[in-house]
């Protein structure tokens, strides 16, 4: 019982990760850019706060792996996101089961627990300023809850776009 215990935790914090895919040009050679800066007119779909939560993480990030932010920049950085309002997918499992000889009788059902969360889909494209080209993007999945408090979207955020610039550079 108690390993099934491990195993069910270890699941429910698996299942519950970000996924990040990206794309980007094959043609590009990104150890070219140094600089960057925010698209000047970012529309995330996101509240003002959170999108200085996504910046301030993203700068910290990139400025750490010696990146430097410009007004004269190499690279524009956009960002946006789509959200979505469910419930929570843990459930706890309940069940009724009676059987006696080669006959069995069950019924079984799942009680949703942890309040509803926001289903988020952020991605962030990085923009050749020179041309104007899409040169990598990210798109990341993730879960936030509904009612979580500014330290944990804080926190959130920075664990989110800690996976996404983990792809950046791209490796051909």
């Amino acid at each position: 019982m108690k390993y099934f215990s491990i195993v069910l935790i270890a699941l429910l914090f698996v299942s519950c990760g970000t996924s990040v895919g990206v794309d980007y040009d094959k043609e590009v050679d990104f150890s070219q850019y140094k600089t960057y800066n925010f698209f000047p007119s970012i529309d995330s779909g996101l509240n003002d706060l959170d999108d200085k939560r996504i910046m301030q993480a993203t700068d910290s990030l990139l400025q750490e792996r010696g990146f430097i932010k410009s007004e004269t920049p190499q690279l524009y950085i956009n960002f946006f996101a789509k959200e979505q309002i469910t419930n929570s997918r843990n459930t706890i499992g309940i069940g009724i089961g009676s059987g006696g000889g080669n006959v069995g009788v069950g019924v079984g059902g799942g009680i949703p627990i942890g309040g509803r969360v926001i289903e988020q889909v952020i991605t962030m494209d990085f923009i050749d300023v020179s041309n104007d080209d899409l040169v990598w993007q990210a798109v990341a999945e993730t879960e936030l809850k509904e009612k979580a408090k500014p330290v944990q979207k804080r926190k959130h955020f920075e664990e989110v776009i800690s996976k996404i610039l983990k792809k950046y550079p791209p490796s051909n």
